[in-house]
């Protein structure tokens, strides 16, 4: 068995701003402060862009953290929201069958 683990650690947006920082200012390249700090050099990656994105540096179209966060929670309140319907429809149905009795 690999000693590996297919959950991927959450790490505090404190940390990841940090890491990002550390990047910025140490002068030294990503997968160095990936390895010190014991993260995968693509997750570094994944946030030194996102953090770019966030302060308005980031490609045309990339979403803001603030951006994702509201895409998500829109999408969940819209799933509610779909089978808050479907349950009235077969409310509506199920008291209409009634109804003709």
């Amino acid at each position: 068995m690999s000693g590996k683990s297919n959950m991927s650690k959450r790490y505090t947006p404190e940390f990841k701003r940090d890491a990002v920082e550390l990047v910025r200012s140490s002068g030294r390249n990503v997968t160095e402060v990936a390895r010190e700090l014991g993260v995968s050099p693509e997750g570094l990656r994944g946030w030194v862009k996102q953090a770019k994105t966030d302060q308005g540096e980031g490609p045309v179209g990339a979403l803001t953290t603030a951006e994702k966060q509201e895409l998500q929670r829109l999408r969940r309140e819209n799933r509610e929201q779909q089978q808050t319907i479907e349950i009235l429809k077969k409310a509506a149905a199920f008291f209409a069958k009634e109804s003709m009795k």
